[in-house]
């Protein structure tokens, strides 16, 4: 027996996989790799700030253009609608990396361009001192080397990636150019991928919901602002108007974010959809309504004068500045009322209500005194920043 049992025991010995099994080696702290992961992090946190900058100036410029205001109001719709989908604020920051690349590309374009900016400046002044003398036929070369440069490593860099290292770093981007162009198809190349980055933009998409949300929109906005412009020489419908825009108020931001998530027209009219939403999350619709209205009263004050329109894109920031983060609390709101399977107590909903009603009321008065702070006159009551586009310069 002894024997059998040491024999058992040699066996096990030998064997079994927890005895023969190393252990697991201790992972060392590699300083190097580290620093690189801290530094992969510090540059991809810096990427992202730029492409939130960069987001927000771009849809500035085009909430100052005519037309391509449509853009602008179809992202702040679609973020809504992604919000509402998924349920997480952070899905509301559409296209941040793209537009991070588009940034770096412009910003360092145009940094690039300032060495050909000064010697054109010199260009000049030579020419205008002495046309054909020496010293100006010197500059004009200058000047065309600095711009065929300058171009080269503009071409160079937006080609490799458009990524800010490759605006920093000449000398590769030359090598790089010159190894490309000995291989062929650099320009398929780069024109397949131009096109594929303007098709991942989507803008046939942004400025074709852009155009339904407004159109929807102003069939709701129509009749009591045209109510409470006419209240200036009937004061009977002014009232009207008044109590009739603070009914419509109320769920239109909501109408919108339905109309975003589904994408479709007839979800900016099904107000019971929108209100059994609200039933379920009442104190998050309040919430988001609430900065709605007061992301959009302090706009006003910049429509007191007349916007030069070679700086409109400056009211423009602080216009999209103050309506993206409102629209996508919006859409927060109105997908957590749809995450809920129960109403909430009725106490609760009365409560969310209450809440609403002295802001609804503020918002309408600023909006009725508008007509007469602002340089558009009776015409302002139409434009509705909050809810249309979002820079409202109809005179663009």
């Amino acid at each position: 027996m002894s024997s059998v049992s040491s024999g058992m025991q040699e066996t096990m010995t030998i064997d079994s996989p927890l005895v023969l099994a190393d252990p697991p080696p201790a992972r060392r702290f590699r300083p190097v790799r580290f620093a690189f992961r801290v530094v992969r992090a510090i540059l991809s946190a810096v990427d992202w700030l730029i492409g939130l900058a960069s987001l927000l100036v771009g849809l500035s410029v085009l909430a100052a253009l005519p037309l391509a205001q449509f853009l602008s109001l179809g992202y702040l719709l679609e973020a809504s609608g992604r919000v509402a989908r998924s349920g997480r604020i952070r899905d509301g920051l559409i296209g941040v990396r793209r537009a991070s690349r588009v940034g770096t590309i412009v910003a360092c374009s145009w940094l690039w361009l300032l060495p050909a900016r000064l010697v054109s400046s010199l260009a000049t002044s030579a020419e205008l001192i002495d046309p054909d003398g020496r010293v100006a036929r010197n500059w004009r070369v200058g000047l065309l080397v600095a711009v065929v440069l300058c171009l080269i490593q503009i071409v160079a860099s937006c080609a490799r990636g458009g990524r800010l290292v490759h605006f920093l770093w000449p000398p590769g981007n030359l090598l790089w150019l010159i190894k490309r162009l000995g291989r062929g198809g650099l320009y398929v190349e780069a024109r397949d991928a131009t096109c594929s980055f303007v098709e991942s933009l989507r803008l046939p998409y942004y400025f074709r919901l852009g155009s339904l949300g407004f159109v929807g929109t102003l069939i709701w906005l129509a009749v009591p602002i045209t109510l409470l412009a006419l209240g200036r020489r009937v004061p009977p419908l002014g009232l009207l108007g008044v109590l009739g825009l603070g009914i419509v108020v109320i769920g239109l931001p909501f109408l919108q974010v339905r109309f975003a998530q589904e994408d479709r027209f007839r979800a900016l009219f099904e107000v019971k959809a929108v209100r059994e939403r609200y039933r379920r999350a009442p104190w998050a619709f309040s919430l988001a309504f609430v900065l709605m209205v007061l992301a959009a009263v302090p706009l006003y004050l910049l429509k007191i004068e007349l916007i030069p329109r070679e700086v409109a894109w400056l009211p423009g920031l602080l216009f999209v500045g103050f309506l993206f983060p409102a629209r996508v609390v919006c859409g927060w709101a109105y997908g957590r009322g749809g995450l809920r399977e129960s109403r909430r107590h009725w106490v609760w909903r009365g409560v969310g209500r209450l809440a609403m009603l002295p802001v609804v009321g503020f918002y309408v008065l600023i909006v009725f005194f508008a007509q007469y702070t602002s340089w558009g006159g009776a015409w302002s009551l139409y434009e509705q920043h909050a809810f249309l586009l979002p820079v409202p310069f109809l005179g663009y």
